[in-house]
């Protein structure tokens, strides 16, 4: 097993989207194998999953703490856990395994409390283990190819930012009753999604995204929220100064008609714009001072950044979400073999989403919340 990992699941039944699309983008790598599970609080869906996916029945749990504590103790230990529950366990199982010794893949948020995830990052780093947040949209190639070209000076000085993600499945939210608790929609609920709905969702993948595209960290914000009579918002609108002391715009919103999975990034520079659309995301608008609009398209020779050799496909063939989160992953098992090599990972391979963006995004979505109940008030993230 030098060359390849075992992993385990908490959370992620058959059932369950999210966790499949976990286990489809694991299985792109032949390096990985699912080897153990608790994957739902329920009985018999836990041991059909166990059985759907081959684990053995002696490594599957029913509870989390205890897959920990006997994994760790195993032999053939699971490498990493994949953690795909609801956002409000994140942090006890997190805990959990990072006590064990195990390296972690957590769905974000990371957990709720910024002292939770300092906490958590802190243990990582001392225990010298990989804590992987998967901000999926940082895994396709044309999103790294903007980063690039960013590095390399193509748009000059950044001076601008805008960037929004607009979706409209929480439309019919408006006609209901305010009775969340009774509510299958558990995002409005403030027991299971912390202090915020859309922002935590959607609008943490806005500022995990510029910051990754651009090195800039937000050093203050201002924000004004919508949450229509519900406990927790809808719709965000948010302004902010960045640490170069350029400003920029971003809009999180799941009642914008007409929008599915609109994540736009809009990048302005001294010497040209890029623009990224989640919904087309072999495609990167290119705009340089003075000249016409380039569209650049994913796996064309005439793209020489290193990201490109990242393809899977061909150009024309469309690469999507599954291959995102298979490109995180892949990155993620390379740095795990390396370590288990005695090597240190390259900066390629530690190229995913770490514990600071996890830090990071809790930050921004408790800045937004204060700045909006405080009658948009600036903020600050940063010194």
């Amino acid at each position: 097993m030098k060359d390849k990992v075992r992993y385990g699941m908490v959370g992620g039944d058959i059932k369950a989207f999210i966790g499949d699309v976990h286990r489809k983008a694991i299985n792109f790598d032949p390096r990985a194998e699912l080897a153990a599970g608790c994957f739902s609080i329920e009985h018999d869906l836990n041991v059909a999953t166990a059985e759907m996916y081959s684990v053995d029945s002696a490594r599957v749990y029913t509870d989390y703490k205890k897959m920990a504590e006997e994994e760790s103790a195993r032999e053939d230990c699971i490498d990493f856990v994949v953690i795909t529950t609801p956002n409000h366990l994140h942090y006890d199982v997190c805990l959990s395994f990072l006590n064990a010794g195990i390296n972690v893949v957590c769905e974000k948020p990371l957990c709720f409390e910024i002292a939770q995830a300092e906490e958590l990052k802190r243990l990582a780093d001392e225990k010298g283990l990989l804590l992987c947040v998967t901000y999926t949209y940082i895994g396709y190639i044309m999103v790294k190819v903007m980063r690039e070209m960013i590095l390399e000076g193509k748009i000059g000085d950044i001076v601008s930012v805008n960037a929004e993600f607009a979706q409209s499945w929480q439309l019919d939210s408006l006609n209901k009753s305010n009775d969340v608790e009774n509510s299958l929609l558990w995002r409005l609920n403030p027991k299971y999604s912390g202090i915020s709905n859309c922002v935590g969702d959607i609008g943490t993948h806005t500022e995990q995204i510029v910051g990754y595209v651009t090195g800039l960290k937000i050093k203050r914000l201002l924000a004004t929220t919508n949450n229509f009579g519900y406990p927790l918002d809808f719709n965000a609108n948010i302004i902010m100064e960045f640490d170069n002391g350029s400003n920029g715009a971003f809009w999180c919103s799941q009642l914008a008609a007409g929008r599915d999975n609109g994540l736009v990034v809009r990048i302005y520079g001294s010497n040209g714009s890029l623009e990224w659309e989640q919904q087309s995301p072999d495609y990167l608008r290119y705009t340089p001072k003075g000249q016409a609009t380039q569209i650049l398209s994913r796996g064309n020779p005439y793209i020489e950044q290193n990201a490109a050799s990242g393809c899977r496909l061909p150009a024309g063939h469309p690469e999507g979400f599954h291959i995102g989160f298979a490109n995180t992953y892949r990155n993620f098992i390379s740095s795990i073999l390396a370590v288990k090599s005695g090597k240190k990972p390259s900066p390629e391979n530690l190229d995913f989403p770490n514990a600071e963006d996890g830090l990071n995004g809790v930050k921004f979505v408790h800045a937004v919340v204060e700045s909006a109940n405080n009658n948009s008030s600036w903020i600050n993230l940063h010194d």
